[in-house]
């Protein structure tokens, strides 16, 4: 069984960044996926960024590709997702998810395992 604590999310302004973090816990010995999916209010949750195991393969949506970069600390047994340039629509709830393998998944099926969410708003 896999733990994940989502932290970092906070108020900004368009333009500014903030990084995400997700502590992970649990059967953290076996490889596995890491990604990031967020949910606006009246929306479904989507997928934003995935990374493998050994950082050699990365997913991101489109609309984040350039400005977002997400990556792991296997020793620390962390994940993080740096957000850049963010705009008044990056606003959402942010998860954190983890599923085994090394397929880059990016439907919310695919992961069984997910932290409690972190709020990032982007308003002036």
């Amino acid at each position: 069984h896999v733990q994940l604590v989502d932290s970092g999310g906070g108020l900004v302004q368009p333009g500014e960044s903030l990084r995400l973090s997700c502590a992970v816990s649990g059967r953290t010995s076996q490889m596995y996926v890491m990604a990031y999916f967020r949910q606006a209010p009246g929306k479904e949750r989507e997928f934003v960024a995935a990374v493998a195991w050994r950082m050699n393969s990365k997913e991101y949506a489109e609309s984040v590709k350039g400005r977002f970069t997400i990556s792991r600390d296997n020793a620390k047994d962390t994940v993080s997702l740096l957000m850049n340039m963010l705009k008044p629509e990056d606003t959402a709830l942010y998860f954190c998810a983890a599923r085994e393998g090394t397929i880059l998944a990016t439907k919310i099926r695919d992961y069984p395992w997910w932290g409690q969410g972190t709020q990032v708003t982007v308003s002036s």
